[in-house]
């Protein structure tokens, strides 16, 4: 795999001839972020996590990684396994920015860009070529250049025919290179992985595929269509076994829209008290109802998740008569799941969601003869005041400390 791999400043890399698809992954991107402002740190085991003993880390350090820390791991974990690592709590705000200015440099090159989150995308360079007079490979490496000189952070490239190969090729890559998949070998790239490397495969289908003597790639491509199809039905099948051939027929799709807006929180002390989760439902839904009306969305479903100690978790969602973008609507609804369906107990985390969204231009159902205050237009006043002073000027007096009050 190594004769693939295009390190930092090279200025030749693998025939990469109708290559159109690359996919950009950023290198410890919540580290890298914080990093650019303590440069101490550097090549120092750190993550970005709240530090608390229920947080967990949203970003490791490669330095970190070496001792066996993860993202998604419990931070209390990730200390076990290095007792010296460095904790930074997230800034607010910065990496969303960051992504955004990064993003844009992706569209300098071309407008069919796939966000998959923050920190990766698609991107679709096949039309952009010939005005740009140059190649696949060379629009990586600019890539490279560009986020390093404009954002203080690495990426990583993946250069290749088809999708699923680009994104196998951007975590070869890692960290800080490129890797080019020439069209014509792709399956002398594909065929040696191991069967975890497909776009599907999880750990139960890779012990079943183990079990059946398929360990790689190339046994996959070799097995008979039908054999895949009995054994792991006929949609998973066809689709390992075309992948496996180097057939990925999916396109770049620029910004899908979203299907739900949430947020939850993970408690650092279980919760007993309603009466404080109905407080955190409230700060939950606060921040939920400013994000669709940031982004022009309501909703028609509002959903709540509550985590106990034992880790069971439960979800529970209600349609309501019309769309929904404030904080006591969803709010109330929130309470009422919580109230009707969550089991008493010691609860874990707890979150909310609206989902079923669609554009505000759809209107706001008036109630005429309705003696209810216009929540929505306070809230939006709110919002108003939270853009110029911060997001503590305005807040509901139940979530006030006594310090605060």
């Amino acid at each position: 795999m190594a004769r693939y791999r295009v390190t930092t400043g090279a200025t030749s890399w693998p025939d990469d001839t109708g290559c159109g698809l690359l996919h950009v992954d950023m290198d410890a991107f919540f580290v890298s972020c914080e990093l650019r402002t303590r440069p101490e740190l550097e090549g120092k085991p750190v993550v970005v996590s709240g530090g608390g003993p229920r947080s967990v880390v949203a970003a490791a350090s490669y330095a970190a990684r070496e001792f066996g820390v993860r993202s998604a791991m419990p931070f209390s974990t990730a200390k076990r396994l290095c007792p010296h690592l460095i904790c930074i709590t997230p800034t607010p705000g910065l990496y969303g920015e960051v992504s955004q200015g990064v993003m844009g440099i992706f569209r300098e090159l071309t407008p069919l860009v796939e966000p998959l989150s923050l920190d990766e995308a698609f991107l679709d360079v096949s039309g952009a070529l010939k005005r740009l007079d140059s190649s696949p490979a060379r629009l990586g490496a600019w890539i490279r250049e560009r986020v390093a000189a404009d954002f203080g952070i690495g990426c990583s490239v993946g250069v290749a025919k088809v999708k699923f190969v680009a994104k196998l090729a951007s975590g070869m890559a890692k960290p800080d290179g490129m890797v080019v998949v020439p069209a014509a070998e792709t399956l002398t790239f594909l065929h040696p992985l191991p069967v975890s490397a497909l776009w599907g495969v999880g750990k139960r289908t890779e012990e079943h595929l183990r079990q059946q003597g398929l360990d790689t790639i190339a046994d996959v491509a070799a097995a008979p269509l039908s054999r895949l199809r009995r054994s792991l039905g006929r949609a998973l099948g066809e689709h390992l076994y075309a992948l496996a051939n180097g057939h990925d027929d999916r396109k770049v799709v620029p910004e899908s829209p979203d299907k739900s807006i949430g947020a939850e929180v993970t408690f650092d002390v279980d919760l007993h008290d309603r009466s404080a989760l109905g407080l955190e439902l409230l700060r939950l839904s606060e921040r939920v109802a400013a994000t669709l009306r940031r982004r022009g969305l309501r909703g028609r479903t509002v959903s709540i998740k509550v985590r106990f100690a034992d880790f069971k978790t439960i979800t529970r969602a209600r349609t309501t008569a019309v769309g929904v973008d404030v904080a006591r609507d969803i709010h109330r609804t929130a309470v009422e799941l919580l109230t009707e369906h969550a089991p008493t107990g010691a609860v874990r985390l707890i979150g909310v969601r609206v989902e079923g969204l669609d554009t505000e231009s759809d209107g706001e159902q008036l109630l005429f003869a309705s003696s209810e205050p216009r929540w929505r237009d306070a809230e939006v006043a709110a919002d108003v005041a939270r853009s110029k002073f911060g997001a503590a000027a305005v807040r509901p007096a139940s979530l006030l400390t006594p310090r605060d009050q």
